[in-house]
């Protein structure tokens, strides 16, 4: 279709490092003086990010984009796919939500998104000398396979060389990718280069008889062993982080419900790497244990994760968080939540109808159709007032007397609500923590004695990027990669 190169990474399972790769290959090229774009033709993520052209894509892509020194752009993802339920997601084409459709829907609406991620990708390929394609899950899904949009389907559509990557630290690599290669047509296996390895630590020696055997199994190179990078300050895709940050002292403790419908759970981030906040998520079945702040994240189906909070207990214990004195913030959905009322009489999320909120704020939300996408700026209502940046994604609509005391001024608008006791913050903003100013503003108000602790969460994730990108390439065989990526 065209003559710009393009290259697609594709796993052998989710969370395989599809998207780390392709964010370290966009490094890298930057560096190089290539103008290289990433591309990612179908995602499904709850993570997300606004454009510059005023829609929405995964969050992924947003990191890879800013790898690639590039305001995210709509046509970096064409569709993505946010789920609602089990079974139903809403469908974003082009960065905006066109439907709510179950899996038998969607695959017979495949045929028009693939006809959106082809021109897409034709409009990159005529910016840019290099696109870097992400593939989506695992191409050996062979369920999938009729009517693929997001791997093997998209390499055959545009003729492209595809990298497989498989991760080590889960175990049973050779078998990852012998398998997949296997499931594979004769085309499509025609057109993978060869492997990848991520996160390996040990001794490579150990791993070299492997290595050899799996080239001479499948007559494919092992491109790279990529090393195991600890502590990346880099934006997920969609899955919760593994494990927690080890840390020498901390001042502040901060919990946060896992929804099972948790959104942009990034917004957190900040939190969890900052030297001086012992920060988890609280898993199902886990009591919320005791905390200096609690924190209610996003969610695609705010009523539906109220209910879970009930269920595991997160009701009562956020009432005694809050008569012991403690802090809580409600982020987007989370902030709906603390309402009196959510109402969703079209039934964006669910059957139509009505649910009680925690009642923690006098104010009601009800979901209206046109979803809100916006980047905004402007100052928290703190003391200093401190600059706060980020993005609004949101159906809801929030309307009470709480809000006559707003918690920032955002695009000279007020947003959110602050309870009289000074106790609850809540707001529409994601990306909150993200300031440096408005982070330390926000421990200090939870309590913490931050004092000139500094934490810039955008140097920390540019400086995470830099080191990913030169672990790659020192992993990368450049013999054995001539002529996948421009020189």
């Amino acid at each position: 279709m065209t003559t710009t190169r393009t290259l697609m990474v594709q796993g052998c399972t989710s969370d395989a490092g599809k998207s780390t790769l392709v964010a370290a290959l966009c490094r890298i090229l930057r560096r190089r003086g290539v103008r290289v774009a990433p591309f990612k033709p179908q995602n499904m993520a709850l993570n997300s990010a606004v454009t510059v052209d005023g829609g929405e894509i995964g969050r992924a892509q947003a990191l890879q984009a800013l790898a690639a020194g590039l305001a995210p752009h709509t046509d970096f993802n064409p569709v993505l796919l946010k789920p609602n339920t089990d079974k139903r997601a809403q469908v974003i084409i082009h960065g905006k939500a066109v439907s709510d459709l179950d899996a038998r829907a969607y695959h017979e609406y495949k045929p028009r998104a693939m006809k959106a991620v082809l021109e897409s990708y034709e409009r990159l390929c005529a910016q840019y000398d290099c696109v870097l394609v992400e593939g989506a899950g695992s191409p050996a899904e062979i369920n999938l396979r009729d009517r693929d949009i997001a791997n093997m389907g998209f390499a055959e559509a545009v003729d492209c060389p595809v990298i497989l990557v498989a991760d080590i630290d889960r175990g049973g690599v050779f078998a990852h990718l012998v398998g997949t290669l296997e499931l594979l047509s004769p085309s499509e296996q025609a057109r993978v280069r060869g492997f990848v390895i991520n996160r390996f630590r040990g001794d490579i020696g150990l791993l070299e008889p492997g290595l050899d055997w799996l080239e001479a199994r499948t007559g494919k190179p092992v491109l790279g062993v990529l090393p195991y990078l600890h502590g990346l300050y880099l934006d997920a895709e969609d899955a919760l982080p593994r494990g927690t940050e080890a840390k020498a002292a901390t001042q502040l403790k901060v919990i946060a419900p896992a929804f099972p419908r948790i959104s942009n759970h990034n917004d957190l981030d900040p939190l969890r790497f900052h030297p001086q906040v012992d920060f988890r998520f609280v898993g199902p079945n886990e009591p919320p244990p005791a905390a200096d702040l609690i924190v209610l994240p996003g969610s695609k189906s705010v009523q539906a994760d109220l209910a879970w909070l009930r269920e595991h207990g997160w009701e009562a214990a956020i009432d005694r968080h809050l008569r012991y004195g403690g802090k809580l913030i409600g982020i987007c959905g989370g902030y709906q939540m603390l309402g009196r009322a959510l109402h969703d009489p079209l039934g964006l999320e669910g059957r139509p109808g009505s649910a009680s909120g925690l009642g923690l704020l006098d104010c009601e939300t009800t979901l209206a159709a046109e979803k809100q996408l916006k980047n905004v700026a402007g100052t928290l209502h703190l003391p200093g007032a401190p600059a706060v940046a980020g993005y609004e994604i949101h159906m809801g609509v929030t309307a009470g007397p709480a809000l006559a005391a707003p918690a920032a001024t955002l695009d000279g608008r007020a947003d959110g609500a602050r309870s009289a006791d000074g106790q609850i913050l809540a707001t529409y903003c994601h990306g909150l923590f993200d300031e440096p100013a408005a982070l330390a503003a926000l421990l200090q108000w939870a309590g913490a004695q931050v004092g000139g602790t500094h934490f810039d969460a955008a140097a920390r994730r540019e400086a995470d990027l830099d080191r990913l990108a030169d672990a790659v390439e020192a992993a990368l065989d450049a013999e054995k990669m001539k002529g996948l990526l421009p020189t």
